[in-house]
């Protein structure tokens, strides 16, 4: 079936009498887009091509829909997914200032696990060694639907360039409170990339997935031109996370349950927590992402590397360390810091060794600033600056974007390791300016985006694991 569709799709663009611009394309402009085609879909051989379309195609659900862009394998890659409910060809129409180029990628049914089992087709398509710093507008679809025109701005060449975020967990299709302050802040480009620190829609899988899809839509404002990068919540759990692999294409090939990537003077790593707690998909994929996480942050860790780029960023959903009155027990023995009871491979003794700076959590909805800290203990730089050197990671929650199940209050009691905490909507700004400086922010919905809370992450060593002059 997969190769009939490829054909008919191939067949349908070169035959069609009034399609331009499709059908103009050169003989070895479609063997790109079959090759592309080919990353995706396994072409069974078939004794000959099927007979040319020559009828008008009727198609019902082919406009695309809940578009959104990430990272590639390299940082001046784009890949560009979206929806439809037919299966249609995968085509963005792409260039600087005016549409220029085509690109090609494929589609895959996506089932949902709920009793109606409905279906939808997710393409991914690559947009593949980009000029650095420029501005592309595109559009994605076929010659059965085009979506509306976007935009997105590459980002600059190199390590020396301050990277600028928007960082939050826990948004849904209700109560998404800080939404409208992202979208505004989007459009004035002020963001590089979106970390969302899983949890989204609550739940993508609700209602046969109509969530998920009210979701996508409801983000594709913002992430059609600024980079949309994931990580995996326990609202993600059901049917074994399918939803949140169907609909997010983050690079490295793990169906976007964990991975890295590279952004100016800083390493990125997603991790998923979750691994911890559903083991009835499976206890192996614990021991696979704590080997991956062990070699990628000892990759990052070597000299060559961290001297470019020495900040190490982590982001993951359920927090290691939190204060909330309403999880204690979460909170206390988070898994993936001291390992699941039964098979251990708890991750804080590798975010210390290899000296991970900046530690992004969720899940609570809440945000909270801690002192850095290692196994309970806080190792400020000094007593004065202790974001200067310190010599543990710096954790932050930040899961309090809003969705319907509101706010998440604290215990009375403010633990030692604690240095701020608010449960106001909002959401966080990073800047990694340099080699040396990370300023963080929080923003608080309720005082109308005003800022709440700010500190500077500051080092003069490589990691603060390297010995002192």
């Amino acid at each position: 079936m997969k190769s009939f569709v490829l054909f008919l799709t191939l067949t349908a663009f070169v035959s069609a009498s009034a399609q331009p611009p499709y059908a103009g394309l050169a003989a070895e402009e479609w063997g790109s887009a079959a090759a592309a085609a080919a990353e995706y879909i396994t072409v069974e051989p078939v004794e000959e091509y099927l007979p040319p379309i020559t009828e008008p195609y009727y198609c019902s659900h082919c406009n695309p829909e809940q578009v959104h862009i990430a990272f590639g394998e390299k940082s001046n890659d784009i890949v560009v997914t979206w929806s439809t409910f037919n299966d249609t060809p995968s085509v963005v129409h792409y260039g600087v200032d005016e549409l220029q180029h085509y690109a090609y990628g494929a589609s895959s049914l996506f089932e949902d696990g709920g009793n109606e089992r409905r279906q939808q087709y997710t393409h991914r398509v690559t947009l593949p060694d980009l000029q650095y710093d420029t501005k592309y507008v595109y559009n994605v679809g076929s010659e059965y639907g085009v979506s509306s025109l976007f935009s997105f701005r590459t980002i600059p060449n190199g390590s020396n360039w301050p990277v600028r975020a928007a960082v939050f967990g826990d948004m849904g299709t209700e109560g998404a409170k800080a939404m409208p302050y992202l979208q505004e802040e989007s459009e004035m480009g002020h963001f590089d990339l979106i970390l969302h620190v899983g949890d989204m829609g609550y739940d993508m899988a609700t209602d046969n997935a109509r969530v998920g899809d009210q979701f996508m839509r409801q983000i594709e404002p913002i992430a059609t031109m600024v980079p949309y990068m994931t990580c995996v919540g326990n609202h993600e759990q059901a049917y074994n996370f399918s939803n949140y692999r169907e609909r997010f294409s983050m690079p490295g090939g793990t169906e976007s349950m964990f991975y890295s990537f590279d952004l100016g003077p800083a390493h990125f790593v997603a991790i998923s927590t979750e691994y911890y707690y559903y083991i009835k998909y499976g206890v192996k994929m614990i021991y696979e992402q704590y080997q991956w996480l062990e070699k990628d942050l000892a990759m990052a860790s070597h000299k060559e590397n961290r001297t470019v780029r020495p900040w190490i960023v982590l982001m993951g959903h359920r927090p290691m360390y939190c204060s909330n009155a309403d999880d204690l027990p979460d909170c206390e023995y988070e898994f993936s810091r001291t390992g699941n009871p039964f098979f251990g491979h708890g991750l804080e003794p590798l975010l210390q060794h290899y000296a991970v700076d900046l530690v992004f959590w969720a899940h609570e909805h809440s945000y909270e600033r801690l002192w850095p800290i290692y196994n309970n203990t806080v190792y400020n730089g000094s007593l004065a600056e202790p974001y200067t050197d310190p010599r543990a990671p710096v954790h932050v929650v930040t899961g309090s974007a809003g969705n319907h199940g509101g706010q998440d209050p604290f215990t009375g009691t403010h633990p030692p390791w604690s240095a701020f905490r608010t449960d106001d909507f909002g959401y966080t700004r990073m800047v990694v300016h340099n080699r040396s400086h990370i300023y963080i922010e929080q923003t608080s919905v309720e005082k109308n985006g005003g800022v709440v809370d700010s500190f500077w992450l500051v080092k003069h060593k490589l990691s603060f694991n390297e010995p002192d002059d």
